[in-house]
């Protein structure tokens, strides 16, 4: 569960390169998720970097936006120490990543996308870094948490209400990561996958609905 953000003054701070020793470094003190936003929009926005750093110290986190690599990276040194890693493949997500960061920390970019633990994975095809995500994923909740997060991203119903429709209108040459991740958690869940009729789009997936999944795809919609 995201931890709630406590509100401010609340120190980040923002860094270019390897976050250390280069000089310009910005601490910030905020009083809210918003006005870290609007702070950091700015530092991002003025700079040319490879690599932009955010540091909440006190909670012993980092976020790392890596343009030039398309890659984020998540950080947690406190408590079970980990870092994941998140091709990115769009240039506005960046900031909207960091919004997350700054509302709810580590935890706040759990639906952001496919974390993989190490950034060799992220080098692998597309089909072979979803279906290592599809692995990590080891109890039925997180399997149908992640399910509908990638549902909420292109998923509809059908009109006969029986139906998942994953991808709606997306070809094969989209989305091949998340829909490599998607039919390895079908099968975990002992979902039933149907043919899409004729006139759908090559890349759609279609799926018979559960109401293990009905609730959570709810606070997609």
């Amino acid at each position: 569960m995201a931890r709630p953000y406590h509100p401010g003054p609340k120190q980040f701070v923002f860094g270019v390169g390897d976050g250390v020793g280069d000089g310009d470094d910005r601490r910030v003190s905020v009083d809210d998720p918003q006005e870290a936003y609007v702070a950091f929009s700015a530092f991002f926005s003025g700079r040319e970097s490879d690599t932009y750093t955010v540091d909440d110290e006190s909670a012993g986190q980092r976020l790392v936006l890596m343009p030039g690599r398309g890659v984020i990276v998540r950080i947690e040194a406190a408590g079970r120490a980990r870092s994941e890693h998140l091709t990115v493949d769009r240039a506005h997500r960046y900031l909207p990543s960091a919004m997350l960061f700054f509302e709810n920390g580590f935890a706040g970019l759990d639906r952001f996308g496919q974390w993989l633990p190490a950034v060799a994975d992220l080098d692998a095809s597309p089909e072979a870094r979803g279906a290592a995500r599809a692995a990590a994923i080891t109890t039925e909740a997180a399997a149908i948490e992640e399910v509908a997060r990638i549902w909420g991203d292109s998923g509809t119903i059908d009109p006969s209400d029986q139906l998942y429709v994953f991808f709606g209108a997306h070809g094969l040459d989209e989305d091949q990561a998340e829909r490599a991740e998607l039919l390895g958690l079908i099968t975990f869940l002992g979902l039933q996958r149907v043919d899409a009729p004729s006139e759908a789009s090559d890349g759609e997936v279609w799926v018979r609905t559960d109401e293990r999944l009905d609730v959570e795809l709810e606070k997609w919609s």
